[in-house]
């Protein structure tokens, strides 16, 4: 994770007048209301989310793309990582972003505006979710393979859910976290 966040800048994916404060460990604002979290928050989600060679992600919040840049660097080709934005500009910019670096196994899509994360591709191995839900998001867990983690603020807690083989979850709480609201 580490190699990851080392690999991929923080710094391409933020605006250009931004692009100084890179370094600094606080979210930054990337427009529609939205941030690019802050790197310790980004890697604390990271090492909940225990990212494996060779398997499928969904980015929910994908933004700048930041994130769906780090989890295409620790996928690797053999994986595939689909990052959802619901603000349109975000969506394209951060598209923009990822294709930039050459990472035909990681896209951003813009997200249907009644659909939680992207259902189409399920199951995913993996979720990452940066954006504060009020309640653990059920369509999420269900876009999970079993045995599949997601890694998502709700009620400004950081939860880790681990789907099992008979469908139900195990929910552990890692500290308290803020992040726009999950809509």
């Amino acid at each position: 994770m580490a190699r990851a966040m080392r690999a991929v800048s923080r710094r391409r994916f933020l605006r250009s007048g931004q692009r100084g404060s890179a370094g600094a460990d606080a979210p930054l604002r990337i427009g529609s209301g939205q941030t690019c979290s802050q790197p310790r928050t980004v890697a604390n989600m990271l090492r909940l989310l225990d990212v494996r060679a060779g398997q499928r992600i969904l980015d929910v919040g994908a933004g700048s793309g930041w994130t769906t840049a780090l989890l295409a660097h620790l996928v690797g080709r053999e994986g595939a990582v689909i990052g959802v934005e619901l603000e349109s500009e975000l969506a394209r910019w951060g598209a923009a972003n990822v294709a930039a670096l050459d990472l035909p196994w990681a896209s951003i899509r813009l997200a249907e505006p009644d659909t939680l994360g992207w259902p189409g591709g399920a199951p995913y191995d993996r979720v990452l979710v940066s954006a504060n839900a009020r309640e653990l998001p059920q369509s999420l867990v269900a876009q999970l393979a079993v045995g599949g983690v997601m890694v998502v603020p709700v009620a400004s807690q950081m939860w880790r859910v681990r789907r099992r083989h008979d469908g139900t979850v195990d929910i552990t709480e890692h500290g308290a976290y803020r992040f726009v609201p999950l809509r």
